[in-house]
């Protein structure tokens, strides 16, 4: 549920190095891979709880994990655990949607409002204004519903999150929240990140197919790819296991800790409510970018960015970010954040190349610099 530059909703206590567990790794770190795990210790020791990567290339498939995945029993963090991807379901989304494309059965073109007639409209909102494109290119204006200030009070902070923790909320309500508000600009404009796009962009793949936006992510992606830790949760508040626990303060600095790690992720809907783990995404990222998901023209169409205005290095497609590293490699991806988790995945425009990384606190460290460890 976040761009490049920050976490959206939380953060957690910086916890002692005590607690934190030695770095393991699926065999012996080959020397690519070095920077990598360097990164992913360096990570736990600027606070960050536990930390897991994997990475898929030519030479086969490498993980590693440091930290803890429970910091009252100091169970470690494995390479296994799976997560709250937030954001990164986006990616996902997107894919379902080009599908559907590529089948005739939509159009990016069309506007919101034949799909979902009078849904988008109030407060300056027309949803006959707004094509789907926009949606997932993030060029549509529609407000976020997570900048409202009274979503936030109830979600994002200690006192709201453990009143509405296991609240469940529509994806209608979602939209409603961020119609209160005026659109942040003429559709086609600019460029501004807002989950609300994404909330919307599931709802039209309701409304195309007759099932749920998580049915077509499983019978399209999840399922022919084999991803047997990924799931779109729906309601259900536990993570599945293997699994570590998920922290954060609420970006208090130095405030208490909460164990956030069970929680309603309707809060985040087709925006992003998935769960999966590194190898998983490392996988799907591959195999999207290496054309086993769309058709070209398609993979074309994902690709085609527009700046952001995140940072000069940093382009967004439909679903799909296009970042250049420091040393001015190109990987292509998305990240996520939610209530304690911080994720990145990542993939050469090949798909032969890919990583995946989740730190189990929101707080500290930095997914980017173990993309740049392993890319650069």
């Amino acid at each position: 549920m976040r761009a490049r530059t920050a976490l959206v909703g939380t953060t957690a206590l910086l916890l002692s190095a005590a607690l934190a567990a030695p770095a393991v790794a699926a065999g012996p770190a080959p020397a690519r891979h070095e920077h990598t795990r360097e990164a992913v210790e360096a990570a736990v020791t600027a606070g960050v709880p536990g930390a897991t990567a994997t990475v898929r290339d030519t030479h086969g498939s490498w993980s590693a994990a440091a930290g803890v995945g429970d910091t009252r029993t100091g169970k470690p963090r494995s390479a296994a655990d799976r997560y709250r991807v937030a954001s990164i379901t986006k990616t996902f989304v997107a894919t379902v949607l080009l599908q559907l494309e590529a089948e005739g059965r939509l159009s990016l073109d069309d506007s919101v409002e034949r799909w979902l007639p009078g849904v988008v409209r109030g407060h300056g909102h027309d949803g006959r204004g707004i094509t789907l494109r926009q949606l997932l290119n993030h060029t549509s204006g529609v407000h976020d519903y997570l900048a409202d200030p009274d979503f936030r009070r109830a979600y994002f902070t200690p006192e709201g999150f453990l009143r509405h923790r296991y609240d469940t909320l529509t994806p209608q309500e979602l939209v409603d929240f961020a119609l209160r508000h005026e659109p942040d600009f003429a559709p086609g404009t600019s460029w501004r990140y807002s989950n609300t796009n994404y909330v919307l962009a599931g709802m039209v793949i309701e409304k195309a197919t007759g099932r749920s936006y998580a049915t077509e992510i499983s019978r399209r992606i999840i399922g022919p790819l084999r991803l047997e830790a990924t799931s779109v949760p729906g309601t259900r508040v536990t993570l599945p296991r293997p699994s570590g626990r998920a922290y954060s303060t609420f970006k208090v600095p130095g405030g208490r800790v909460y164990d956030v790690t069970a929680l309603n992720p309707s809060l985040a809907s087709s925006s992003g409510e998935m769960i999966s783990n590194s190898a998983d995404l490392s996988r799907f990222y591959g195999a999207l970018l290496g054309g086993r998901l769309l058709p070209a023209r398609q993979l074309k169409e994902m690709k085609t960015t527009v700046a952001t205005g995140i940072a000069p290095g940093v382009r967004y497609g439909l679903g799909l970010m296009d970042t250049r590293l420091s040393c001015g490699v190109h990987v292509w991806g998305h990240n996520g954040g939610i209530h304690g988790s911080a994720s990145d995945a990542a993939t050469t425009a090949d798909g032969r190349h890919s990583l995946a990384v989740n730190f189990n606190g929101d707080w500290a460290g930095d997914t980017q610099e173990v993309v740049e460890a392993e890319f650069c």
